[in-house]
C-alpha cells in the first residue's frame, strides 16, 4: 500500500549533509567528562517519626512519608532500617504497601 515518501532533492541534500557533519564532529563524550550524578540524602526527622510510630496501632510508609513531610522512598528506606533492628514488625500487606506494628 502506501510506502515512505521520496524526499526533494533539497531534503535529500540536507539530510546528507546532516549525517556528514554528525559522523565528525559529534562523537559522544568520555564517562569521564561526563557530569556525575549527585546523591540526594534526605534525613527523616527520628523523634518526630518515633514518636507517631508509639502512639500508632498500625501504620503504613505513606503514613510515616505524610507525618515527616519526606518522601515515600525515604520513609520506607527509614522503615526497613527500623524493620532490621527490631523495633517494628511487618503484620501484612502486599507489594510494597505493608502493614507495620511496634514491637
Amino acid at each position: 500500500m502506501g510506502g515512505a515518501k521520496k524526499k526533494s532533492p533539497a531534503q535529500a541534500e540536507k539530510a546528507q549533509t546532516a549525517e556528514a557533519s554528525k559522523k565528525e564532529g559529534g562523537q559522544k563524550k568520555d564517562k569521564k567528562e561526563q557530569k556525575s550524578k549527585t546523591t540526594i540524602s534526605v534525613i527523616v526527622d527520628e523523634q518526630q517519626a518515633l514518636n507517631f510510630i508509639k502512639n500508632a496501632k498500625v501504620f503504613t510508609v505513606q503514613e510515616i512519608s505524610r507525618q515527616t513531610n519526606v518522601k515515600v522512598s525515604a520513609a520506607n528506606a527509614f522503615l526497613l532500617n527500623l524493620l532490621k533492628q527490631g523495633s517494628i514488625r511487618r503484620i501484612g500487606g502486599y507489594s510494597g504497601h505493608h502493614i507495620y506494628v511496634p514491637a
